[in-house]
């Protein structure tokens, strides 16, 4: 199997934030030189479909652009292996609820290696999970259970000690604010990047950490190092970030008529809806503080304040669970049930405080997604 392309970032899928990153680490498409690339999601229709038309349609402030994208579009990571293109870094951001297709396919691939002799050099990339979402701990733990069962099956060998904390050393949390949103879908849909965000890293072990940081901000990305490498504080933080912008947000936008209108960030965080936001990010702090994502002295107005400024800095965009409604209205698909966005942060957040006793946040929570669910039913049903 051929080494990995030094020095080469894939991103798993071609998806609106998947192309935001292709825009901004190849300076705004003017830097595209086959060093930055897609790498396809196992199965996807939508891959298969941009991979026939070989083109990518994204509309900036310049206009239209039709890029080239004969030698941007890769197969599934197996086929990439062989082909020798799968890169350094692959930053992966599929949407939440198909990352652990993306697990399952990362241990066939580590088989694939073993077969062919080459699993002590370890051709495996530095793997950025950039999907939103309270997950990580979840889904490395998940990935190591998956890598022992293929043990245990005789198709790889004993990891431990030595193998498994060098595979797990290269599995990161790349937390991102960076914003994207597609019109369409397949080889069809036209991406608008979004501004230019930061994505901070954590987990994994320093100097994939650092490899990965050096790498990306050398190609242009608004990279850092997470000051604390705990990649679930930054799941907080994000988390509430989200649920503000898309859980809060749908609510507002979706009135008790069920009629709908997209609203941007500065809409959903109006001043009246202060208390309301307020109380959202207070309860998933307190399950934060719970499982030790946050420290037991920390006081609620040192994460609130900034995550407020962070807000304000995306203030004209609309969150991506408003154009997910938008879009399945167009297109008459819409159904009353939440986005893998909310059921990524919502659930994991209900488990964490049933687990730490937090009955009032579990009812909290509940009542959220009572409340989401109940306006998607009216906006279904007037939409028919």
């Amino acid at each position: 199997m051929p080494e990995l392309r030094r020095g080469a970032v894939g991103i798993l899928p071609a998806g609106a934030l998947g192309v935001s990153l292709f825009y901004h680490l190849t300076n705004h498409l003017r830097d595209i030189r086959g060093d930055v690339y897609f790498v396809a999601r196992s199965g996807s229709a939508s891959c298969e479909a941009l991979s026939a038309k070989c083109k990518l349609c994204i509309r900036d402030s310049d206009g239209m652009r039709e890029v080239d994208a004969t030698n941007l579009l890769k197969p599934e990571m197996l086929a990439c292996a062989e082909m020798g293109n799968l890169p350094e870094v692959l930053i992966i951001c599929p949407n939440p609820d198909q990352l652990l297709g993306v697990i399952s396919n990362l241990v066939e691939l580590l088989e694939r290696i073993f077969e062919r002799g080459e699993l002590d050099r370890l051709p495996l990339p530095i793997m950025v999970l950039s999907s939103n979402g309270i997950y990580y701990q979840r889904l490395r733990q998940i990935f190591i259970e998956k890598l022992e069962e293929a043990t245990l099956l005789g198709r790889l060998p004993d990891l431990w000690p030595d193998l498994m904390p060098r595979i797990v050393g290269r599995f990161l949390r790349g937390v991102t604010i960076q914003t994207g949103l597609r019109e369409g879908s397949g080889a069809d849909a036209i991406y608008h990047p979004g501004p230019r965000g930061i994505t901070r890293l954590a987990g994994g072990d320093t100097s994939s950490r650092e490899r990965c940081c050096r790498m990306l901000a050398g190609k242009g990305g608004w990279y850092e190092l997470a000051l604390s490498s705990s990649a679930t504080r930054l799941e907080f933080d994000k988390g509430i970030i989200n649920l503000v912008t898309n859980l809060l947000g749908q609510l507002y936008a979706i009135d008790e008529n069920g009629n709908f209108k997209a609203l941007t960030v500065e809409q959903i965080v109006s001043p009246e809806r202060e208390p309301e936001i307020r109380r959202l990010a207070a309860e998933v702090f307190a399950v934060g503080q719970a499982v030790k994502a946050y420290g037991r002295t920390e006081e609620f107005e040192q994460i609130y304040q900034p995550l407020r400024e962070t807000l304000e800095l995306h203030r004209a965009h609309v969150p991506s669970s408003l154009q997910w409604v938008g879009l399945r209205l167009r297109t008459g698909g819409l159904a009353a049930e939440l986005t893998p966005t909310e059921m990524w942060l919502l659930d994991p957040l209900i488990r964490y405080a049933r687990s730490a006793g937090l009955e009032n946040a579990v009812e909290y929570f509940e009542e959220l997604k009572e409340r989401l669910l109940e306006k998607l039913l009216k906006v279904r049903s007037k939409a028919r």
